[in-house]
């Protein structure tokens, strides 16, 4: 089961996840709302330190294929998570732009017509990463809600998708276990639920890491 734990703010948090078992750390660019934003030089800064063998996330919100590649070549990063929906021109440019870097299209799981949003744009993107935002509310949300989605249409998802599936959306060390056995994802993404006062708290990490791993070996 892969973890990616998200928000990560400064270089020290980026390698306390990495210590704890993550296989990939978020680092979010400019939104229109939520926790964890960053300037795209820190991002560089802190994408630079991390082993190429772990995800170096960039959450964006940019819709532009010609922005997003901006952003990617000045951040560093191996992998994009496009927060907001992209059309599929948009993601044919990234790939033919960015060859070699992952796009990861998040889905916000509201209603039935969410699942079919995935299944439809599945075949476009590396991965998927399931949410709990709303893009029509008049400031965006677009992740980093700390709240859980209906785990049932979660599930229908990943049945369906071709590809890997992320499961994000007020994850903790106390729920996690049931959202695994519940949806079966590739991997789970966490950022609220293991911070205290914004900051990545070491104690819950670890009780997060050893819920997920514990359910993991449950399931195997």
């Amino acid at each position: 089961m892969r973890v990616k734990i998200c928000c990560i703010s400064s270089t020290a948090e980026a390698h306390l996840a990495i210590r704890a078992g993550a296989s990939a750390l978020g680092l979010v660019s400019e939104m229109p709302s939520g926790p964890g934003v960053i300037e795209e030089q820190h991002i560089a800064d802190i994408a630079g330190t991390v082993p190429p063998p772990l995800g170096r996330f960039l959450l964006t919100s940019q819709t532009d294929a010609n922005e997003i590649i901006a952003q990617q070549r000045r951040c560093g990063v191996n992998t994009l998570q496009l927060c907001d929906r992209m059309t599929v021109d948009a993601l044919h440019t990234l790939r033919r732009s960015l060859p070699g870097i992952s796009l990861v299209q998040v889905i916000h799981v509201v209603d039935d017509a969410s699942v079919a949003e995935a299944v439809g744009i599945a075949p476009e993107v590396d991965a998927l990463l399931l949410d709990s935002g709303n893009q029509s509310l008049a400031v965006k949300e677009l992740g980093g809600t700390g709240r859980v989605h209906d785990w049932s249409l979660s599930a229908q998802i990943v049945e369906r998708s071709p590809v890997p599936v992320f499961l994000a959306g007020g994850l903790n060390a106390d729920n996690v276990g049931e959202a695994i056995r519940a949806v079966n994802p590739f991997g789970v993404d966490i950022c609220t639920g293991v911070r205290t006062d914004g900051k990545l708290n070491e104690y819950k990490l670890k009780r997060f890491m050893a819920a997920v791993h514990a359910t993991s070996e449950e399931m195997s």
